[in-house]
């Protein structure tokens, strides 16, 4: 068995193996002309059951044949142009590369003796970012596993600065809109189940600053105190910025941390045209970027970054075994001493690689040409009767719903367009989202792929109008 182990011995049968499996991918990204299959979970369940994983093929040619069936035939292919459901972008080639060297080498980020180069390589690029962002000479951070940890982490350093001992006194405030993290942080930070108070937002879909200066002011009025504002620089549903400025001033008034969530916004911090939409982040004590979002890399890459590097001591311990008091003395760069998490993946290799290889310019780009695909999308669905649009986008996502002519039941529309939803996903043509607004299901594109064309666009929206149109012909002959 020592033969699977990679080491100098290997080597030729390491590349042999990942030549292999790159090839077989490669050859299905080549042929893959939808973005699923349409395999339902009925049909797929049995073919991994009865996979007896106690007794191995022993052959990896065997292993890739086995993995065709069970998961690449159908798998969901988030390149293709009309993957247009969640946040999920196509990644570029530099990061994969990044990513095959890391799982290689394997280092641990949690200590300068597991990584060393790679240790230096993440800070080099959390001040990158930090810089980017504007937080300040003194600003720091570090890599994640996604927004969901980065936003827990900003919230603890903001619980932490505070400076209470009651936790029931304290409040969190988000836009009704804002992402679900905010809410599981709290609780995972023992607050209470009031601890969050949602802020209204208005027809842009962006908090309203004087309903926030409101509820600041009775935090204040009923002896409270106002842990942390989170405002979001792109919203999961709409895309939607709040008002980053007005808020940072509410902040400074009321002395509350204040963090934004920029795991989507982020590829603005690249955009060559519309990097002014995130005006005011630069005044955040925290920030959240995903890169695996608009920065194109594979999942994960994340990261949580601060504007005053003191604030990380709230995340820090300090093991014998790993990180002793000694070593901060000795000015070694462990860079646990920050993280929520120890074992740590080499995540930040990914996108060292791309800003090697592509520049942060070619990030941009990529960027704004789905912001921009974003608003030619509007324009269709805002002219086509067919269909009612939310808003118009900030960002690449758009969220709307097919409205029938002869049909003004509102429960019946919400059927019809999650049976659209649902039948497309089914056929494999396309995949689109869903989510509600004002209580009633709408469908959602988020636009992540240059690739995507307008006409991508049009075709998945007769797409949906024909399966919302065929349910409702069939619910009319069950009604008679």
């Amino acid at each position: 068995m020592r033969s699977h182990l990679l080491n100098d011995t290997t080597a030729e049968q390491y590349r042999r193996s990942v030549t292999e499996g790159v090839e077989r991918v490669a050859a299905k990204l080549a042929a893959t002309d939808r973005p699923f299959t349409g395999i339902t979970v009925d049909t797929l369940s049995p073919r991994i059951d009865e996979i007896d994983l106690d007794q191995p093929l022993h052959d990896t040619g065997a292993v890739l044949d086995e993995l065709e069936d069970v998961y690449l035939r159908d798998a969901i292919y988030f390149h293709h142009p009309r993957y247009l459901a969640h946040l999920n972008c196509p990644v570029v080639i530099p990061a994969v590369l990044g990513e095959a060297v890391l799982s290689a080498v394997n280092s641990s980020l949690d200590t300068w003796d597991q990584s060393a180069g790679g240790t230096l390589i993440e800070r080099k690029l959390i001040d990158w970012t930090t810089e980017r962002i504007g937080l300040g000479p003194a600003a720091d951070g570090v890599f994640t596993s996604g927004g969901t940890q980065s936003n827990l982490q900003a919230l603890l350093l903001a619980r932490e600065e505070a400076k209470t001992d009651t936790l029931a006194e304290l409040r969190i405030f988000a836009s009704e809109v804002s992402h679900f993290s905010v809410k599981k942080s709290a609780k995972l930070l023992g607050l209470g189940p009031d601890a969050v108070v949602s802020i209204p937002v208005d027809h842009d879909k962006r908090m309203q600053t004087v309903a926030l200066a409101r509820e600041l002011e009775r935090c204040a009025r009923d002896g409270l105190v106002p842990m942390a504002v989170v405002a979001t620089a792109g919203t999961t549903d709409f895309g939607s910025i709040d008002p980053l400025p007005e808020i940072a001033e509410l902040c400074e008034q009321f002395g509350t941390w204040m963090h934004v969530d920029a795991a989507y916004g982020c590829g603005l911090l690249a955009s060559l045209k519309h990097r002014d939409r995130i005006s005011g982040i630069e005044r955040a004590d925290s920030v959240t970027v995903d890169y695996h979002k608009s920065f194109f890399q594979p999942v994960s890459s994340s990261a949580v970054l601060v504007r005053d590097a003191a604030t990380l001591r709230h995340a820090t311990y300090h093991a014998e075994y790993l990180n002793p008091r000694r070593m901060v003395e000795e000015r070694i760069p462990n860079q646990v001493d920050k993280s929520l998490q120890t074992t740590r993946r080499f995540d930040a290799l990914k996108l060292w690689m791309t800003l090697r290889t592509m520049g942060a310019d070619g990030i941009g780009q990529l960027f704004d040409e789905v912001c921009e695909l974003a608003r030619e999308g509007w324009r269709l669905i805002a002219a086509d009767p067919r269909f009612d649009v939310v808003v118009e986008p900030s960002l690449s996502t758009l969220v709307f719903r097919y409205i029938p002519a002869a049909v003004t039941d509102p429960a019946e529309i919400d059927r019809a367009n999650l049976y659209a939803r649902k039948a497309l996903f089914a056929s494999g043509d396309a995949i689109v989202a869903g989510t509600k607004v004002g209580g009633r299901h709408y469908l959602k594109f988020t636009l992540l792929n240059p690739e995507t064309q307008a006409s991508d666009i049009a075709a998945v929206l007769d797409l949906i109008a024909g399966h919302a149109e065929q349910y409702l012909g069939e619910s009319l002959d069950r009604a008679s």
